[in-house]
């Protein structure tokens, strides 16, 4: 698996590329330095599920991208990433809904300094199938990843 090659084909890209829910997971049994950034509200979190990291001994990190109920940026965003991940070279694997906020938390701390930012494609429910239902055609629960209802 090569990670780095969307950056490698676009060097203008403001992140280092977008990753399958399969491949994020397999980077982060592979690095013990790789993180899940979970970037969706806290009534996502509670109402659609997390991510479970345990069989990686690890824990998804939670910090809202927008902040519920109004959407609004999260202006602690920043200072929330650089208090949970200091090491500014480990991989980010950043994850949402479906896989727009998750790019722009993953530019947003590309340029913050952060060497190694990901977007989950898909993010943890996906698309919609034609019954209008998320978490069956793509994302992290159609991946059958483990996840838990909070």
């Amino acid at each position: 698996m090569n990670m780095m090659s969307a950056q490698d084909a676009n060097p203008f890209l403001q992140f280092a590329g977008d990753v399958s829910p399969q491949e994020a997971w397999e980077a982060l049994q592979a690095d013990k330095h790789a993180q899940l950034v979970d970037v969706r509200t806290h009534a996502e979190w509670v109402f659609s599920g997390l991510p479970t990291l345990t069989a990686l001994n690890k824990e998804t990190t939670t910090i809202s991208w927008k902040l519920y109920p109004t959407f609004d940026l999260n202006p602690q965003f920043a200072s929330q990433l650089e208090k949970a991940v200091p090491d500014k070279s480990a991989p980010l694997y950043f994850l949402c809904k479906t896989g727009g906020r998750s790019t722009d938390a993953a530019i947003a701390a590309t340029a913050l300094g952060y060497t190694a930012c990901y977007n989950i494609v898909g993010g943890f429910e996906g698309d919609m199938n034609n019954l209008h239902q998320r978490g069956t055609t793509s994302g992290w629960k159609a991946a059958t990843l483990p996840w838990h209802q909070a």
